[in-house]
């Protein structure tokens, strides 16, 4: 199979796509467009009260962002009527029964439908469980159910991530969860008693007459002690895990290709390098030496960073759905660096710091801002001992002379308080990422890459090999300009 072959697969298909507004969203949208105009249509389903609110919502997060820039050059003074043949939005959400669309709106999808690229999440690792669940889980469960109503479907792609594997180390593989399956030993999953326990705690929240507040943080809560209870670090990737465990029990003969990214960059080469929308774990550490706001960051210089351009995401999406077409099995592909071509958070620090020595950052008033090396700290037990010593007494310190004073510093020390636990709270979210041991076994992905020949022409280019990425010119060049862009 080659490029052009993986071209040709598109034409004259309908495509359902979900999460067309998200960032991996957007590439895939403009890729499929830019490289198949002979495309049939594309359906995004996007959260909107009514079809002329999703059109005006497509219109204002997809085709109006420079992402499209090539296209629009492309096409020209057509562009707008060549979106308008191409482009379906729906007003739906697939944490309803059939997205909650109406009876002719379905009974055309599921007439027209060959592919359905399921993209929609909610990726807050912190995030009410409620909500999580609604997305990550019955999502995937209404997508399956979704698909197997459509007559001429070939392919269901599934976006996941890799750190479903929680905080696993060594070599983790390319398979698929069975249902019911943890990552703590001693312990099964029942997926319908975490709905049920979902429903009764919000009854109890409404019998009791919780503010919004109270109800929002339980939910948050609730979702973290599940998820370290049955060995996830995170409502995010445990809710990730679930959903692919549903999927997997409920597709029955349906093709399935699920893509694991790991951690999702700036675009490495087409349409427009550099180009991200959104801060990942990383590019924290960027901004903050950028600003100089940023002290420290909890990281071992020697772990591995798995990060993967989005546009190479894409082209893999892209290459697996021709692949898998009517091939009635479940395939899982590690779209992951570790492996092939591995790069370690020195590599980061040390293009990072060249990078703002040769374009010395500004501040407000345009003046060069004195750069100071940040301190990283390799254990949570260090950065939390830094943390008393630095922080935590001194606020202790203002808490007593706030009880002498008889109450003049409690706002002060309120705030404070507040942001010291905040900072703990996101040490514990981040460490399973900037601490990760893992490294994701991709053999899958290579064997996918050795039986697509590329042809790198420029237009039709589906290259998602890490090992030809230099990840120090990435890094300078592409990644931390696109990251600063991002943010001006």
């Amino acid at each position: 199979m080659d490029a052009d072959s993986v071209v040709r697969y598109f034409r004259g298909k309908n495509i359902l796509i979900t999460g067309s507004t998200g960032f991996l969203g957007k590439v895939l949208v403009e890729k499929i467009l830019r490289v198949q105009p002979a495309v049939k249509k594309l359906f995004l389903l996007v959260r909107a009260t009514d079809d002329g609110s999703a059109k005006r919502r497509i219109q204002t997060v997809v085709t109006g962002r420079e992402i499209l820039k090539v296209l629009k050059e492309k096409h020209g003074n057509k562009f707008e009527r060549f979106i308008e043949n191409k482009l379906c939005p729906l007003a739906g959400d697939i944490m309803y029964e059939n997205f909650g669309l109406h009876n002719v709106q379905l009974k055309e999808l599921t007439d027209d439908v060959d592919i359905i690229v399921n993209g929609a999440a909610t990726t807050n690792f912190y995030e009410r469980y409620d909500v999580a669940f609604d997305t990550n889980v019955l999502g995937a469960k209404h997508v399956c159910a979704f698909a197997k109503k459509c007559a001429k479907l070939k392919v269901l792609l599934h976006v996941s991530t890799a750190y479903v594997a929680g905080e696993q180390e060594g070599l983790i593989p390319e398979k698929p969860f069975v249902m019911g399956e943890t990552l703590r030993e001693g312990t099964h999953l029942y997926i319908g008693s975490e709905l049920n326990l979902i429903k009764y705690t919000l009854i109890e929240l409404n019998t009791n007459s919780s503010s919004e507040k109270a109800e929002r943080r339980t939910m948050k809560e609730l979702g973290l002690k599940r998820a370290k209870q049955f060995g996830w670090p995170n409502t995010y990737v445990f809710t990730k895990a679930m959903g692919e465990m549903i999927l997997g029990h409920l597709r029955g003969d349906l093709p399935v290709v699920i893509v694991r990214p790991s951690i999702i960059t700036s675009l490495l080469k087409e349409p427009l390098p550099g180009w991200m929308e959104g801060i990942r774990t990383i590019d924290s550490v960027i901004i903050g030496y950028a600003k100089q706001a940023l002290k420290f960051f909890l990281v071992d210089p020697n772990t591995i960073m798995d990060v993967i351009p989005g546009d190479m995401v894409v082209n893999a999406m892209m290459v697996a759905m021709a692949a898998h077409s009517e091939e009635q099995a479940q395939t899982i592909y590690h779209v992951t660096s570790s492996l092939r071509n591995p790069a370690s958070y020195t590599i980061l620090q040390e293009t990072g710091h060249h990078y703002f020595v040769d374009n010395l950052p500004r501040g407000k008033n345009g003046e060069p801002i004195r750069l100071s090396k940040m301190r990283f700290f390799s254990t949570v037990a260090w950065l939390r001992a830094y943390m008393v010593i630095k922080y935590k007494l001194p606020l202790e310190m203002l808490h007593l002379v706030n009880i002498v004073l008889c109450g003049v510093f409690s706002r002060l020390y309120d705030e404070l308080s507040r942001k010291y636990i905040l900072a703990v709270k996101l040490i514990e979210l981040y460490a399973p990422y900037t601490l990760f041991k893992g490294c994701f076994d991709n053999m899958n992905l290579e064997r996918l890459r050795m039986a697509t020949e590329q042809n790198n022409d420029g237009e039709h280019y589906f290259d998602f090999d890490p090992k030809t990425i230099d990840w120090d010119d990435y890094f300078y060049r592409v990644h931390i300009p696109g990251v600063l862009k991002s943010l001006a």
